[in-house]
């Protein structure tokens, strides 16, 4: 639980104390703490797999050898790894605003020095002229650049979700899709029956990990959609 708030603290903060934002920016950083819970509550039948897997062996080489051989490929490792991914195509609008954000303050610091050299010169000069909005929001009506960010943005995440759930469905849930099963390594030439403990625990956890990725793209194909007709048609 620990874990799991350490994480939750820096995106929320992200999320709440900014001065520039955008459309829907609250809704992704809300998917990325849903991700974050989920990966957390997911993986924890995953912790001890090693100790999950048993085959019909007293010898301890025998059974490493099958476990290596049947979980060939990553597990939380892998999800780990996508959350990452996820928490960059999020960061990457993100850095985009802060240059945004960089640029009209620039702007805004060479209006105040105009500002001041009209003031210098006996002229009225109104308060919203001179003084900087505290907090900007990006209109993506203005810019087709800025819309093209967004969405590249949004492909980027939905590329990595859907990559995401293949990786799931076709790495992982195989592996714990089964009953007993027959194992035959270059270690023990034997046959031995192994089985993995706790599947339906395990099965569930990847079930909710595809549900939230499904959610973030069914999510992010609609706003696909929506700027692209709502923005870049209306140019």
């Amino acid at each position: 639980m620990a874990a799991i708030v350490t994480g939750l603290i820096p995106i929320l903060r992200t999320a709440v104390d900014t001065t520039t934002t955008y459309k829907c920016r609250s809704l992704w950083f809300g998917f990325l703490c849903m991700r974050l819970v989920v990966l957390f509550v997911a993986e924890m039948p995953w912790f001890k797999l090693d100790a999950d897997f048993s085959c019909n062996t007293t010898q301890d080489l025998c059974t490493r050898g099958c476990f290596n051989q049947h979980f060939d490929k990553p597990v939380m490792v892998a999800w780990n790894f996508f959350f990452i991914l996820l928490v960059m195509s999020v960061l990457l609008m993100e850095l985009f605003a802060s240059h945004l954000r960089s640029a009209a303050q620039k702007r805004s610091s060479r209006q105040r020095k105009t500002t001041g050299e009209l003031e210098a010169q006996g002229k009225s000069v109104s308060v919203a002229e001179s003084e900087p909005p505290e907090k900007m929001v990006i209109d993506l009506h203005k810019d087709r650049g800025t819309v093209g960010f967004y969405l590249l943005s949004t492909v980027l995440r939905i590329m990595v979700e859907v990559w995401f759930v293949y990786v799931l469905l076709s790495w992982n849930l195989p592996k714990v899709d089964e009953g007993p099963f027959k194992c035959k390594s270059a270690i023990c030439p034997e046959i031995h029956i192994c089985l993995v403990r706790a599947a339906p625990e395990k099965r569930m956890s990847i079930y909710a990990l595809a549900s939230v990725s499904g959610l973030v793209i069914v999510t992010s194909v609609y706003f696909c959609l929506y700027s692209i007709f709502h923005y870049l048609c209306k140019f």
